[in-house]
């Protein structure tokens, strides 16, 4: 079955030894949603909700204006989830800068 509009783009990233799941799902007529999943949590893209993630516990970081896992990686964290806090990742730190953290 083909989705029309749609193409999901995983790809393993790797930054400083560690390892982490990168998925890019295009989206018709709007920006594609961005995700960065590693063991312990993930940085997701300006679509998802932090108040969600930290209501269930998890450990999540959120950036904005990205098109891409690359461009993802870049970028400074503008909201994070109290567990995800607890570990360093939080506003105004790059991603590349925690990926041992997730």
């Amino acid at each position: 079955m083909s989705l029309p509009y749609t193409s999901v783009h995983v790809k393993l990233v790797e930054v400083n030894g560690s390892k982490l799941l990168g998925v890019e799902i295009e989206l018709p007529n709007a920006p594609p949603l961005i995700v960065l999943r590693g063991n312990r949590g993930f940085i997701m893209c300006g679509y998802l909700d932090i108040k969600v993630a930290d209501k269930l516990g998890l450990v999540a970081g959120r950036v904005v204006g990205v098109s891409s896992v690359d461009e993802l990686l870049d970028k400074e964290i503008v909201e994070a989830s109290s567990k995800a806090i607890e570990l360093g990742i939080k506003p105004g730190v790059k991603v590349k800068e925690v990926i041992n953290v997730l």
